[in-house]
């Protein structure tokens, strides 16, 4: 069907590489559905998703972490945050002989990335994962050299669980790492923990599945260790979208329940209100509609949890305001 009111236009995106996998999709299935409409999007990162927007060089941005009000402040175009999926951040590592899924205490995870946990058989590690045998070596961290949404989503979640992260490294999109080695998008560091022994990274969830690479268990709020997955990612969410402030901005890693799993998140289109183009306006509106009509039934084959109900029906009013 075409867009009413709208004539052929080519769209362009940038931004998170968190969601990138069903972004691709969904662009392109809606320009197959809509002759003459062109989804351009590309997946730099929610740094630079956020700088491209707000200075106007593209016709909508993507993050996982939710702009600061200083951000907001001095962005010099009014911007809407909309949730389109949830997502989920995963502990991935390569450690030569060790095939078995391992357990990650959020103090750990935080004291492997402060370099204070050097070794694979630190006894903390050890204590977590009784039975199975981990080797002398030295860890090696794998952090976003990019300005990341996924690097908010992780230490945000240390932040939560470690008062010396808090204190000496904070939670942002780009912080000063204090070990291991950058890598550009999830893409890169999913690629570097494969290629490099004794390894750990952070990636979102579908980078680990598509890359069948070894992800552990992380301890959540509830103490309970749990594996990623869409099921536990709603369970984090539950919460927050029964609370889900007006501008959608919220946190939720660490979330209380015994199922939800700890460094969780939704992600965001960040949408220029109004747009610069009425046109292309008309096709951002559209689009986000059949986001939550179509493209939310497809975000489980692809490892990403659909929006509550709530927040649909809250994004349904939003989205009438955009233009």
């Amino acid at each position: 069907m075409a867009v009413v009111g709208a004539s052929a236009q080519n769209l362009t995106g940038a931004g998170a590489t968190f969601p990138y996998p069903i972004y691709s999709k969904w662009f392109s299935e809606y320009a197959q559905q809509h002759p003459g409409v062109q989804i351009n999007y590309q997946s730099i990162g929610s740094g630079g998703g956020i700088l491209q927007v707000t200075s106007g060089t593209v016709d909508f941005g993507a993050s996982d972490m939710p702009m600061t009000d200083a951000q907001l402040a001095a962005s010099k175009i009014k911007l809407q945050h909309i949730p389109t999926v949830l997502g989920a951040v995963v502990p991935v590592y390569n450690i030569k002989g060790v095939d078995k899924e391992l357990n990650f205490s959020p103090d750990v995870l935080a004291d492997i990335y402060l370099g204070k946990i050097k070794t694979w058989n630190d006894a903390r590690i050890m204590k977590d994962n009784p039975g199975i045998n981990l080797p002398a070596n030295p860890i090696l961290p794998v952090y976003r050299s990019d300005g990341s949404g996924t690097t908010f989503i992780f230490t945000d979640f240390l932040s939560k669980v470690s008062t010396d992260w808090l204190g000496r490294i904070g939670r942002n999109s780009s912080v000063s790492w204090p070990a291991g080695f950058g890598a550009k998008g999830n893409e890169g560091v999913a690629g570097m923990v494969r290629q490099t022994p004794n390894s750990i990274g952070y990636v979102e969830l579908i980078y680990a599945m598509q890359n069948k690479m070894s992800f552990g268990t992380v301890k959540n709020a509830a103490g309970k260790f749990v594996k990623a997955s869409t099921e536990g990612v709603t369970a984090a969410a539950t919460g927050a979208a029964a609370h889900m402030p007006a501008d959608y901005r919220v946190s939720i890693t660490n979330a209380p329940g015994a199922d939800a799993y700890p460094i969780s998140s939704f992600t965001y289109l960040l949408i220029p209100v109004p747009a610069k183009d009425a046109n292309k306006g008309k096709v951002i509106v559209d689009f986000l509609t059949w986001m939550l009509d179509h493209g939310q039934g497809e975000a489980n084959a692809l490892f990403y949890a659909a929006l509550p109900k709530t927040v649909q029906d809250m994004e349904r009013k939003s989205i009438k305001t955009l233009h």
